[in-house]
Order: structure tokens, then sequence, then C-alpha cells
């Protein structure tokens, strides 16, 4: 039995309609950095129905039959995959309307776009999508480099609109912060968009610090990107929480489903008794004051003792750690504990670990001591997959071989 609780901004009921069993084939476009201008003409032919639906993938992409898709669907946009194989999402053209309205609304009007990010991933796309509904021409940063601060500041130049907007992943967001012309750009944007990854509260601090107008969004592929903004839905969608703390997302930003998968659709998408249209996320949440404050992926779910730990929690607090400039959290196969909870650390430059004395006992007093990390591993970088994310995956076979190697008779490396 599903609670009520639920954050709602004009409650819409919506539910998928497709015209009478029109279907086309998507134009698969691979996409090079420096052709986003390209995507942009056929993502205008894909919105206005001039041209075929439009599947923009990275160009070392291994080619893939998607089918048809119905005829309302404007983009087909594969997932980062983080909960097994990537699945192709098809997005209509009202729900990208219905997305790139509600957030000039929310912005107080629409501007001129810097992309900064890939355009194959929805936070990219929908950066071309609201710059060709608002007939804007987006700048387009130099995607073909690596990103730098002095790159973007060059960009940020180039704005000519009355109002600036971007959108950024918090990798982008820590190496602008980290010099004073990265910094100075920010603070020239009306407003700058953080999602992809949760974003570590002392980077957020920070940035509002050198008056930065920052915006941290919270949605996905299936949302047609991000669909709550500093934890408030978007004019339209509807948040509620289930009896488990899952999150459930409603509202014209829907995506129509998984292209190939009516199994996997009908599992993750749902009409109720009242006619609207829910999504059933991956992510467990908090709702207070109709604020949703989002805790992490349910499986990411340690359970450790039979007690259950939020990674992204316990990430967030050892994070205040000065010397620790980027932490996930992991849970690896232990024989006592089920799974015990690991820390892997990227450390500040120049600093020195913290001792795992001092770790637990920073994340002890407010999360509990089962919550507290039994053991730490240090990396030059956390591994990543899509824009912005960790590779939660690839973490844990990290901390699974440092503690592989902490086993007796086997010598001491990576851990603490």
């Amino acid at each position: 039995m599903q609670s009520r609780r639920r954050a709602t901004v004009r409650r819409t009921a919506y539910v998928a309609s497709y015209p009478g069993g029109v279907r086309r084939r998507p134009r698969i476009l691979p996409v090079r950095p420096g052709e986003e201008h390209a995507v942009a003409t056929a993502l205008a032919s894909a919105l206005d129905g001039s041209g075929p639906p439009l599947a923009p993938v990275a160009a070392d992409t291994p080619a893939r039959d998607l089918g048809a898709v119905d005829d309302d669907v404007a983009l087909v946009v594969t997932t980062s995959g983080s909960t097994g194989e990537p699945r192709a999402v098809a997005l209509t053209a009202g729900a990208l309307r219905a997305s790139a309205d509600a957030t000039a609304e929310r912005l107080g009007g629409p501007g001129q776009w810097l992309l900064a990010l890939p355009v194959q991933h929805v936070a990219g796309l929908q950066v071309l999508t609201r710059s060709v509904l608002a007939g804007t021409a987006p700048v387009v940063l130099d995607l073909t480099a690596p990103f730098t601060p002095e790159a973007f500041a060059a960009a940020t130049a180039r704005l000519e609109g009355p109002r600036r907007l971007t959108s950024l992943v918090p990798t982008q967001l820590h190496r602008l912060l980290a010099v004073p012309h990265g910094r100075t750009a920010l603070a020239s944007f009306d407003a700058v968009l953080v999602g992809g990854a949760a974003t570590d509260p002392r980077l957020v601090r920070e940035a509002r610090a050198a008056s930065v107008r920052l915006v941290l969004t919270y949605g996905m592929t299936e949302t047609a990107g991000g669909c709550v903004y500093d934890g408030v839905p978007l004019d339209g969608v509807q948040v509620r929480l289930d009896d488990d703390a899952r999150i459930h997302l409603a509202g014209p930003v829907l995506a129509s489903g998984y292209v190939g998968e009516p199994g996997l659709t009908a599992r993750t998408f749902a009409v109720d008794d009242d006619g609207v249209r829910w999504l059933r996320t991956n992510d467990l949440g908090r709702l207070g004051g109709g604020v949703l404050d989002v805790l992490g992926r349910a499986d990411d779910v340690i359970v450790t003792g039979g007690v259950k730990v939020a990674p992204a929690a316990v990430e967030a607090t050892i994070t205040e750690l000065p010397e620790v400039a980027h932490a996930c959290v992991v849970g690896v196969p232990d024989p006592e504990w089920g799974a015990v909870v690991v820390g892997v650390l990227v450390l500040a430059p120049g600093a020195e670990a913290p001792s795992l004395e001092e770790v637990r006992a920073r994340v002890a007093p407010t999360l509990g001591a089962r919550s507290a990390p039994r053991r730490l591993v240090v990396v030059e970088e956390l591994p990543a997959r899509g824009p912005g994310k960790v590779d939660r995956r690839a973490v844990a076979r990290i901390a699974a071989q440092a503690q592989d190697e902490r086993a007796p008779g086997r010598p001491r490396t990576g851990g603490a």
C-alpha cells in the first residue's frame, strides 16, 4: 500500500496517448564533438514533426536497430546504464516542450545557453531543446578538448543574450570554483543548473558564497531531464513516496517508455486510480514541507548487520573533512556482517589521508555507528560513467580488491 505523501505543483493528470498506430523509425545520428549544431538542426525537425525522431549516440557506439517508435516520439535517448544494460528511452515532443516550458518558468524566462555537456545524453540534449524552442542559438564549448576553466570562461565571453544560462555536472563546477576566472564566469550566469549526480554540500556552499546562482536539479532521462529544482517540483510535476521511501514522479514530462521493451515499460510506468501516470524510480527520498530530499538509489543501499545504510548521506558527511575531496561509499561482502561499509576516498591536493578513527568519529554521531565505514581505500580518482556520475560498480570492485589484498598473508595496499 503506497503512502499518500506527495509534493505537487499544479496537479496534472497525464495519460500517454498515441495517434492511430502510426510508427516511424528514428534517425540514428552518431555524434562527434564539434557537430552539436547539426544535432540542433535535426532536433528542431524532430520537435516540429517535419523530420524523423532523432536518436543521437556517441560516434563509437556499436550500431543498433531500434525498430519503429510511435509518431509522437521526437527523441530516443540511451540511458547511461546505472543499473544494468543501457535502455533506449522514448521522449515525445510534448514531454520535451513541457520540460522546456516549465524550466523557463522556474528560471524567470528563456535565455541564451552555454552548452558544456555531450549531446548524446539528456542534459546536453535539453540545452539544445530549450534553445530551439526559445529561438536562441547556444554557445557551444569545445567538447573535443578536456574541460578547463579557461575554455569555459572564453565560451562565457561569447554569450550575447540578456540572460545567461548553463547546465553542468558537479565535477565541472568543482574545477571552476577552484580558480578565480572560473568563479567570475560562473557568477555571470542568471542560473547554473547542476545535476547528473549528487552534489557535495561543501561545494554548494562554496558556490553560493561565490555569488553563483546555483540550481540543483533532480531528474533522469525518463523525465526528460531535471524535473525537480532545488527540491521543488517543476510546474505540472508531482512527487510522492511509497512506504519504502521510493520516489515516484508524474507529469507531462514523462517518457513514453523503453523502446522495444514493453515489459520493462509496464513495470516502470503505471496509471493510478485517478488516471495519473507515474514513474517508479530507483531512488529513495524524504519529503518535508513540499521539498524533496533525494537520499540515493535504492539499489545502492548497504545492508550491514541487518541495518540499512544510505551511502549518499555517509558520503556527504565524509566530504565535510577538509582532507577529502570526493568520497564514494560501497558495501563489500563480509561473512560476519553480510556487508561492510567501505569508504573510497579521493584526497584534496596536498592532504594526508584521514585515519579510519577520524572518519568514523565524523559519521557515527549523526548517522549511527553502523553507517560509519569500517575500512578506507584511497584512490587517485573515482571511476565514472556517463556525464559526472560515479561508477559505483567499479568502485565496489576496487574496494573488494583492496580487501582481498589485506587478507592474512597478503600485503596491505590501498587501504587505511
